[in-house]
């Protein structure tokens, strides 16, 4: 005799089984997330790993995650007191059994004039270069005719002709060998423009613009080239700014995540993006995200937007 199940009681059984079904779900997507985690960091093992501005929030979490996986680190910043600071940190919670002593390179990629000599330093180290992560940047924000062009012109060594002179100074070395890896830290507004932010704005695109195009020369070479483009990153304990963010289009469509995007965050994905070699990777929310789409296939309705967000900050100022 065939048993009959009532409505009510299939109910009940349908309201159970959905906890069950997110948990099943959140574990696979866990179990997922661990693989991958643990063959990006084999895959960085005993890679000879260049990291610039590596005494930045971001520096050093990128630092910590390849040093964990058993990367050869060599490691730029502009401050030896800072450098040394982060090898001390480094080695006091790795096990030295699994992992290497970083190298420690003096380094201000602003400077174009000693990139070439630093590049010699860095290869010294080694010998070779397997990773190269370009990781430096440096941000102003303001109208464009309150920003000099002095200062526009650091911003482009800093964020644009510092980053490729050291490239094209290790570039050498890995097509000789047929090998090697280039990973751009690099920013959303490489893809979109924001108003008040044009030197920035205009440095990451020409980055992003330089980086493709490499991209495809060196294939043949068997040279991966990759871009992370996140958006801002915030400080470790940055609060969000208060104000009421759905006042106006403007805010809306380019609000960013409430925090920023976490160092922490950035430093695995770009761990990530080496084991995968994906070639282009955003990290953003989906209003940035979509202004990119939107940017690329509607621009009228992008750059409207854009005008109604300037038009309503200096209706604010002009109230003010």
């Amino acid at each position: 005799m065939l048993a009959y199940v009532l409505p009510q009681e299939m109910g009940i059984l349908a309201i159970l089984a959905l906890p069950l079904l997110l948990l099943g779900i959140s574990g696979i997507i866990y179990i997922y997330q661990s693989v991958r985690w643990l063959l990006s960091k084999s895959a960085v093992q005993n890679k000879v790993v260049v990291i610039t501005d590596a005494i930045s929030g971001l520096g050093k979490e990128c630092s910590r995650v390849f040093h964990s996986g058993g990367a050869r680190l060599v490691l730029c910043g502009r401050t030896w007191e800072k450098l040394e600071a982060l090898y001390d940190a480094l080695i006091s919670v790795a096990d030295p059994s699994m992992t290497y002593a970083p190298k420690l390179i003096l380094l201000d990629i602003s400077d174009i004039n000693c990139i070439q000599d630093v590049a010699k330093e860095i290869l010294n180290c080694y010998g070779c270069v397997d990773i190269l992560i370009n990781n430096a940047s440096m941000k102003v924000k303001g109208a464009v005719q309150s920003i000099s062009l002095e200062l526009d012109k650091k911003i482009m060594d800093a964020n644009y002709f510092g980053p490729i002179t050291l490239t094209k100074a290790i570039l050498p070395n890995m097509i000789s060998r047929r090998t090697g890896q280039i990973v751009l830290i690099n920013s959303i507004q490489g893809k979109i423009g924001i108003p008040f932010r044009a030197a920035y704005a205009a440095s990451k695109h020409a980055a992003v613009g330089f980086f493709d195009c490499l991209r495809a020369e060196m294939e043949e070479f068997g040279i991966s080239v990759n871009t992370v483009n996140p958006t801002f990153i915030c400080s470790y304990h940055r609060q969000p700014a208060p104000g009421n963010w759905e006042a106006s289009i403007w805010k809306f469509f380019f609000r960013k995540v409430a925090y920023g995007v976490h160092p922490v965050e950035v430093a695995e994905e770009v761990l990530c993006t080496v084991s995968s070699k994906k070639q282009e990777v955003l990290m953003a929310n989906p209003i940035p995200r979509a202004a990119v789409y939107i940017r690329t296939f509607f621009p009228e309705l992008f750059f409207a937007i854009v005008a109604s967000g300037i038009r309503e900050k200096l209706k604010t100022e002009e109230e003010n």
